[in-house]
């Protein structure tokens, strides 16, 4: 996570583009707190079946990063940790390390990667903040 908080003011200065949306601690704290309600949905709303938990939650993380970021280098990056920890757990979970009870993407559950893309959107916001 530090490192993901660290990456976002970097990537910004790198490209020439600094961030200038929503730049103060309230937007940060309520980005957590969507955030914190993004990931109690995948534990406990019902749905039929994990094709529709899956596409409301990519909805939701989506609806995230705009509503807290909206850069291109913010998108990038989110899809890139989502990536990157979504094939970190399918090697930890195909050695042995992890285990989930019933998963239905190959080795882990289909929403997994909507978690890692709205956690890698806060971090970076409070890497942004933090670096102002």
């Amino acid at each position: 996570a530090a490192v993901v908080g660290l990456l976002y003011p970097c990537i910004d200065s790198h490209l020439g583009e600094p961030h200038k949306f929503k730049r103060e601690w309230a937007s940060v704290m309520r980005c957590i707190a969507v955030f914190v309600g993004i990931n109690h949905a995948s534990a406990k709303l019902d749905f039929a079946n994990n094709v529709q938990l899956s596409l409301t939650l990519a909805a939701l993380s989506l609806g995230l990063w705009w509503t807290f970021d909206r850069s291109r280098s913010g998108l990038g990056l989110g899809i890139t940790v989502a990536f990157v920890a979504t094939l970190i757990t399918q090697f930890l979970v195909y050695n042995g390390v992890y285990q989930y009870t019933s998963p239905d993407f190959l080795y882990i559950r289909s929403w997994l990667p909507c978690i890692f893309f709205s956690g890698g959107v806060t971090v970076g916001n409070i890497g942004r903040q933090l670096a102002m």
